[in-house]
């Protein structure tokens, strides 16, 4: 299937810190950027598949651990911000 062609837009997402850690340390394993680390996990989840294999699902785990990620799909939906 050949390439396709599209058109990105910049975005001010907020997004939970240690997560963020993780996400960005795991674009740096994968010599991706962190927006196409994203895309990929977002179509995948789309279709009901998972973007990872056992390998890159084992680097996550201790990526989690060095940056304190706690975070499971469980708390998905459920975060509240600490005041400032």
């Amino acid at each position: 299937m050949p390439n396709r062609t599209v058109q990105r837009t910049q975005t001010g997402v907020r997004i939970e810190s240690s997560l963020l850690k993780v996400l960005k340390a795991l674009a740096e394993y994968l010599d991706v950027s962190l927006g196409d680390l994203l895309e990929g996990i977002v179509l995948h989840a789309f279709e009901g598949k998972s973007a990872f294999g056992a390998e890159t699902l084992d680097a996550i785990d201790k990526l989690k651990a060095v940056y304190g990620c706690e975070l499971t799909a469980l708390d998905s939906h459920k975060l509240e911000e600490r005041s400032a």
